[in-house]
């Protein structure tokens, strides 16, 4: 009869343990996700908030100079790489998993991002920001912006600065797709700052005549009806800039122009604020060591 009740009894003592360890697995789970949505609360509550720029009286260079330099990413394609691709290709070119590592190690690290308007009360009254603040911006009006990026940013409840090339708007091409107005109007109405990146990225440098028109008044017209906001905020092709342009952006009522320079104006710096391009090359922790250095 021992002999027939020890299976039963074995059986029992098996079935009891792994229920408890599913419990506790459970348990942990839950504990985990808890957790983590906790930390993402309290980053959120920390992220780009609105601020109102109309009274903010602009510093002079030297005290915008003075301050320390937020630091401000620029990306332009997430996807994996092509066979096709080449060095600068992979160079601007963020695979997807490499991405939401990147991002997941920002938000591990203690970042909160900000939005240029924050930025530009820092700049020129000081006004505080959050703690390690860091900008994200996107070039280019690239879909896996919007496919890719922004879903990963909203689960950190990041922000970013997106810059929209208004020729590529809705287009489709061989290699790349492009962002429709309804997707850019969306990512405005969650939140993000959408900026100009002139008509067809052409190099700022050889503005004359009716360039002024063609790559700065229509695409700002244009991303104005789209989002029914006004534009004030602008990145540069290739990143370049020359400072006999500044008048012609300030005229039509920008507030800062974003490059990719290594130095900036010291008579204008809010006219050529320093971005750093996130390479596709670059690890997590690749990436925060740049940060580090660069800023």
């Amino acid at each position: 009869m021992k002999n027939f009740f020890l299976p039963i009894i074995a059986s029992a003592v098996i079935f009891v343990a792994g229920c408890q360890s599913k419990s506790q697995t459970s348990q942990t789970a839950d504990a985990t996700d808890s957790t983590t949505a906790a930390v993402n609360t309290e980053q959120a509550e920390n992220q780009s908030a609105p601020i109102d720029t109309k009274n903010i009286k602009v510093a002079d260079a030297k005290t915008i100079l003075a301050r320390p330099q937020v630091p401000i990413l620029c990306y332009h394609q997430v996807r994996n790489w092509r066979s096709t691709d080449g060095q600068m290709g992979k160079d601007y070119t963020v695979e997807i998993q490499n991405f939401k590592d990147q991002i997941k190690m920002l938000s591990d690290s203690g970042y909160n991002t900000i939005l240029p308007d924050q930025l530009y009360a820092y700049l020129n009254e000081g006004k505080p920001l959050p703690k390690k603040p860091i900008m994200l911006t996107f070039d280019d009006t690239v879909l896996d912006q919007f496919t890719v990026v922004n879903p990963t940013l909203k689960k950190y409840g990041y922000k970013a600065a997106y810059f929209i090339m208004t020729v590529s708007i809705g287009k489709q091409g061989k290699f790349v797709n492009y962002m429709s107005a309804d997707q850019i109007k969306q990512l405005s109405d969650e939140g993000n700052t959408i900026g100009s990146h002139t008509y067809d990225h052409k190099n700022f440098k050889k503005y004359t005549g009716k360039d002024w028109e063609e790559q700065l008044d229509k695409p700002t017209k244009k991303l104005e009806e789209i989002t029914g906001k006004k534009m004030e905020y602008f990145a540069y092709p290739f990143g370049l800039w020359n400072k006999e342009g500044f008048p012609e952006l300030k005229k039509r009522g920008f507030k800062m122009a974003f490059a990719l320079a290594d130095k900036r104006d010291e008579n204008d710096p809010l006219m050529c604020v320093r971005r750093i391009i996130a390479s596709g090359f670059w690890s997590p922790k690749t990436l925060h060591n740049n940060i580090v250095k660069s800023f």
